[in-house]
């Protein structure tokens, strides 16, 4: 059989399958819907059982991890672990979704819900390209399987699992499509993520609302000791004013500087993806893509305090809060990040507030090295898929999970995504190019061919899972 044909054949039947996966609910911050991501995880058991995998639906102390495996090829093939999310971002705003975020829809191209290219789809090309190499007598190499309902909200008992069953997913590379190309048409590979430390501000003044006229001068109010400490955490070019904050943190190699000048980017299309800001905004110093990919940040994400219903109501709310997130790169850590910023604002704060300072979730950063023979192949599969060679790039956003599997496993994590950065993948809208997605059906299954090219002897092997991680 002809993969490249049955692939191209079968095109609207992929659609028509990832649009049933879609139409799931599986938001895994709310507790409404645990049954949601239940159901999430037996679709895709039951396509994994399908396609004549050995798998299983594996509980955790949150939500469950999904993994199989066909390890056919035999002990002297390599053996690629393939990782993705079947949870997805809550919806809100609702009302600013041209269509509802669980009623798939096609539209100029784009198949329109949530989780289309965060991260259902990429995980159902995943699938596709396995169905066409199992009909195809199976793949030239083993396939491992590991799909989390957890990525959204931390991954948290991603760890506790990997530990628990690092044989069983020991792997010579880990492949995962979580991540967007530079452009449409652009193929790219994605070397390096940011971390990310998750982090909530509560503030209390009195027992309860007071009214402004009686108290307003004489008893602090905490929306105002809360905007007091937010805008101590940046200067007004983004700087973020922790001390200690960027002692850590890696700078760009004058290579990887010249490469990122070298990108078809421009700031129209970029203000563009963004919604057209007036204009950029950040350190000066640096290139915007360098601000998003190799620059800790610090963002505000939501924040909350008193009277907010139409009208006026002149009150000093007893409460206020704010969460706060920060991107983290090489070699910042979460857990230093996270005390840094604790001390901070416990500095800052007013003495006549309580103010409390919680940490909710945080992932590693993440980096490989681009001369690993899984890089090339990768390489050739995406070049064989688009006709043109990919891009080596960074991405700003946070996958927990790699950085996890990489110090684990010692073996290089290839990010090998689809989406593009303008389709809203945490906002209203979400959508996926169908194009892309096929393309992407295409290089899974390229990538297993050109993976076996170079397969290790098993004693190599071995001594590569033994290797030192390189996660920050």
């Amino acid at each position: 059989m002809n993969l490249t044909t049955y692939i191209a054949e079968n095109r609207q039947r992929y659609v028509d399958e990832l649009v049933q996966f879609l139409r799931i609910p599986s938001i895994s911050s709310r507790a409404e819907n645990r049954p949601d991501m239940l159901r999430a995880a037996e679709f895709l058991r039951a396509e994994m059982d399908r396609l004549g995998m050995k798998v299983g639906i594996f509980p955790t102390a949150g939500h469950p991890v999904v993994f199989g495996e066909w390890l056919e090829a035999g002990p002297g093939a390599p053996t690629v672990l393939v990782y993705g999310h079947y949870d997805v971002q809550p919806v809100d705003p609702l009302e600013l979704w041209t269509s509802p975020p669980f009623e798939p829809v096609v539209r100029d191209g784009n198949l329109y819900a949530r989780g289309s290219v965060d991260d259902k789809g990429q995980v159902w090309l995943h699938l596709k390209a396995f169905e066409a190499w199992r009909l195809a007598g199976g793949p030239p190499v083993n396939v491992k399987m590991l799909f989390e309902g957890e990525e959204e909200v931390g991954s948290e008992n991603l760890g506790p699992f990997l530990e628990k069953e690092r044989a069983r997913l020991a792997a010579d590379s880990v492949v995962v499509s979580d991540s967007p190309m530079f452009g449409n048409d652009i193929p790219s590979i994605c070397y390096g993520l940011r971390g990310l430390m998750y982090m909530q501000v509560d503030v209390e003044g009195a027992a309860g609302d007071l009214h402004s006229g009686s108290f307003g001068g004489a008893v602090d109010n905490p929306a105002n000791a809360l905007c007091h400490i937010v805008a101590q955490l940046k200067d007004a070019d983004g700087k973020v004013r922790i001390p200690g904050f960027y002692d850590r943190v890696r700078k760009l190699s004058a290579r990887e500087r010249r490469e990122v000048r070298r990108l078809p980017f421009t700031m129209k299309e970029f203000l563009k993806s963004a919604g057209n800001p007036p204009r950029a905004w950040g350190e000066k110093r640096f290139h915007v893509l360098e601000r998003i990919w190799a620059r800790p940040t610090l963002e505000v994400n939501g924040i909350w305090g008193g009277y907010q219903g139409e009208g006026a109501k002149t009150v000093l709310p007893a409460r206020a809060g704010a969460k706060i997130s920060m991107r983290l790169v090489p070699d910042q850590t979460p857990e230093e990040a996270a005390r840094k910023f604790t001390a901070f604002v416990k500095k800052i704060a007013p003495r006549s507030v309580k103010v409390t300072v919680r940490a909710l979730h945080g992932g590693s950063p993440f980096l490989c090295p681009t001369d690993a023979p899984e890089f090339q192949a990768t390489e050739r599969a995406l070049t064989r898929a688009f006709g043109r060679k990919p891009v080596l790039i960074r991405e700003g956003g946070s996958i927990p999970f790699t950085a996890t599997i990489q110090e684990a496993l010692g073996v290089p994590v290839i990010l090998m995504g689809f989406g593009l950065p303008d389709e809203n993948s945490h906002a209203p809208n979400e959508r996926l190019d169908l194009e892309n997605y096929q393309r992407g059906v295409l290089s899974a299954a390229y990538l297993y061919e050109e993976l076996a090219k170079r397969a290790p002897a098993p004693a190599q092997r071995k001594a590569r899972r033994k290797a030192p991680g390189r996660s920050r």
